[in-house]
């Protein structure tokens, strides 16, 4: 074997027993949507920024409007290639069965890995009314250690 391969053969090795040996540990991301207006659809872009993080499920919300898992890349999920994943529901349920104010949309499952703590990057993409207008809303997550971001 050349001085190359060898080395390269070495580093893998190295790397590959680095990871065998990072913690691995899992969490609960609730995620809620603060709307004054009743909402009736949702779309939110969540990633983290440092450490190892993989979303491995997804589960419905508090509200009945909400009261299946929403739509989201299930593949991605089940194939460990969800470090970032984009979410989104709606609902066609009466203006009087829609929630307002702070709702739980959505949990998000994930796995992390390694020391070092992933900082969550939670994004609203779009809230909108039963008429399809954009409405103004705020996005909030707490993680299952009880700690808020």
């Amino acid at each position: 074997m050349s001085g190359a391969r060898w080395t390269l053969l070495v580093l893998l090795l190295a790397a590959s027993q680095a990871f065998a040996d990072a913690p691995v540990r899992f969490a609960s991301v609730a995620v809620f949507i603060d709307s004054a207006e009743p909402l009736a659809a949702w779309q939110l872009e969540f990633s983290a920024k440092g450490g190892d993080m993989q979303v491995v499920g997804v589960e419905n919300g508090d509200s009945k409007a909400f009261d299946r898992a929403p739509y989201y890349d299930r593949d991605a999920v089940d194939q460990g290639r969800a470090d970032r994943i984009v979410v989104a529901d709606y609902s066609l349920d009466e203006v009087s069965e829609l929630p307002r104010g702070r709702v739980r949309v959505t949990t998000l499952h994930v796995m992390l890995t390694g020391d070092e703590p992933p900082e969550f990057d939670t994004r609203l993409v779009v809230a909108s009314s039963p008429q399809g207008i954009r409405i103004d809303a705020e996005i909030s997550i707490e993680i299952s250690d009880g700690s808020e971001q």
